[in-house]
């Protein structure tokens, strides 16, 4: 990771200067803003997945991949409503431009842009925005990971009284798989792939169960997962080192993910039931 590309790392735990380089903030700036502009006034429409998606969807999609061609002019951008192919460049970006779109268009205030950015096939920056929270999450591979500046300290480093855990709407039939099993924690849908995933690293629950997420789904909440010591198993195939020009539109990566190792055998059961 080239530290010209990357601002100088604030030490202290408070909040410090911007992590992002100007142009990148500046581009997240103007598409979160947007994103809270039109929150309440977007019609959806289906896509032949039977996902949704909004014009805001469209407009955020084409300005992050536009902004980033033109920040970054010899590095790739795989997009979920754009090129669905690993770019053949040394470098690329992966982006959700608003991951949660059906709580975008049902009014719920709850949703993501997910940018990351890849080396020799892994995320090296991570950016998680989260509009309606104002909250902005930034990993660096062996640097660390933040919250509106402020470091994160992992999970193990904190307390869990509530136990909750997230699933997605599509595992969540991993229970009727295991009729006779207490389900090890109180459930919660988020309803948006990435922060369901990256809820086990702030802390909010203690483990997640992702039944399909693409890979702009979890690109930014891996690198974050992986910076605050989380446990990952991915249950089918791994995301990593994926060969250049592979079509990704329709691959899926089951995944568990827990705050440690124990929790994670905890809750294995239910992640092997998912390809059950």
């Amino acid at each position: 990771m080239s530290d010209s590309l990357y601002p100088p790392i604030p030490q202290a735990a408070d909040a410090g200067p911007s992590l992002l380089p100007a142009g990148l903030e500046a581009l997240l700036d103007r598409v979160a803003e947007r994103q809270r502009g039109d929150f309440g006034h977007m019609a959806s429409t289906q896509k032949d997945d039977g996902s949704l998606i909004t014009a805001c969807d469209r407009w955020s999609d084409a300005t992050l991949v536009e902004g980033l061609a033109s920040l970054y002019p010899e590095e790739g951008v795989l997009s979920e409503e754009g090129d669905q192919r690993v770019p053949l460049t040394p470098a690329y970006w992966v982006v959700d431009p608003l991951d949660g779109t059906t709580n975008f268009a049902a009014g719920i205030p709850y949703w993501a842009i997910s940018m990351a950015r890849f080396e020799h096939g892994e995320p090296v920056l991570a950016v998680l925005d989260v509009p309606p929270l104002r909250q902005r999450i930034v990993a660096m591979r062996g640097r660390g990971a933040w919250r509106n500046g402020k470091v994160l300290l992992p999970p193990s480093q904190q307390s869990h009284p509530v136990g909750c855990a997230s699933l997605c709407s599509r595992s969540i039939g991993v229970l009727q798989k295991l009729p006779d099993r207490r389900f090890p924690g109180k459930i919660r849908l988020l309803g948006v792939a990435s922060l369901n995933l990256v809820s086990v690293g702030m802390g909010q629950t203690v483990a997640a169960l992702e039944a399909t997420p693409k890979i702009w789904d979890l690109a930014a909440s891996w690198l974050v997962l992986s910076e605050l010591a989380c446990s990952v198993q991915w249950l089918n195939q791994s995301p990593v080192a994926i060969p250049p020009g592979t079509d990704l539109a329709r691959t899926d990566f089951p995944v568990l993910v827990a705050d440690g190792p124990e929790t994670l055998d905890r809750f294995m059961p239910w992640g092997e039931a998912l390809l059950a």
